[in-house]
C-alpha cells in the first residue's frame, strides 16, 4: 500500500474502499462548498457513488496510469490528491485535489501538491507536473503560484460546471526548475 509521510501532521495513503464512508461524508458535508469548482458533485449523491470512483482509482493505480490519495491531517481523512493522470510517454503527472471546507486555511494543500511534485519528479522520475485550475478559483490557484509553477496559459472553456463552461489556467513546472528551487 502507498503511504507518503508529508510532515508530522499531514500524510497521503492510497484512497481504498474502506474510505468510502469517510469520504462520501467528507463530500457531503462540504457538497455546496466544493460544488462552486468541482464537476462532480451531482452525480455524487450516495455512499455508493463513492465507492465506484474509489473502485475506479484503484483499477487506475493498478495499471500504473494514476495515483489518487485521501489526505490523512492528524489522522483524519480531510480530503483528496493525487495524480489524476500520469503520462508516461511524456513524462507527465497531473495532480488533482480537494479539500473539506473546514480544514482549508491550513496550508494542507500547498504541502500536499509539494509533496506530490517531489515524489512525481524525485521517484517517478517524471520531467514535469501540471495542475490545472478555473481561471477565477483564487484559492486552487493560489497552491500552484506558492509552490512557482509556471503559468503557461489559458485553455478556454476547458470545463463544463453544470449550466456553464469555465475557462483553465495551466500550470507546470519541469523537473530541472523543481531541483533548482522552483517550490
Amino acid at each position: 500500500m502507498f503511504i507518503h509521510k508529508v510532515d508530522d501532521d499531514i500524510s497521503l495513503k492510497l484512497i481504498e474502499l474502506h474510505d468510502a464512508e469517510r469520504v462520501f461524508e467528507l463530500t457531503d458535508k462540504s457538497r455546496k462548498y466544493l460544488r462552486e469548482w468541482l464537476p462532480w458533485l451531482d452525480i455524487t449523491n450516495k455512499l455508493e457513488d463513492t465507492k465506484a470512483f474509489i473502485q475506479g482509482c484503484l483499477k487506475e493505480y493498478a495499471e500504473n496510469k494514476s495515483l489518487n490519495t485521501v489526505i490523512l491531517f492528524k489522522g483524519e481523512i480531510v480530503g483528496v490528491a493525487g495524480f489524476n493522470s500520469i503520462n508516461w510517454s511524456n513524462k507527465t503527472a497531473y495532480i488533482g485535489y480537494w479539500l473539506g471546507e473546514e480544514y482549508q486555511g491550513n496550508g494542507i494543500m500547498t504541502k500536499v501538491a509539494k509533496a506530490l511534485t517531489d515524489y512525481a519528479i524525485n521517484h517517478l522520475h517524471l520531467n514535469k507536473v501540471e495542475i490545472r485550475a478555473a481561471v477565477e478559483n483564487k484559492k486552487s490557484r493560489s497552491v500552484p503560484e506558492r509552490l512557482r509553477f509556471v503559468n503557461e496559459g489559458t485553455i478556454r472553456q476547458a470545463e463544463w460546471l453544470y449550466d456553464h463552461f469555465v475557462d483553465h489556467i495551466v500550470y507546470g513546472i519541469l523537473a530541472s526548475e523543481w531541483k533548482r528551487g522552483g517550490s
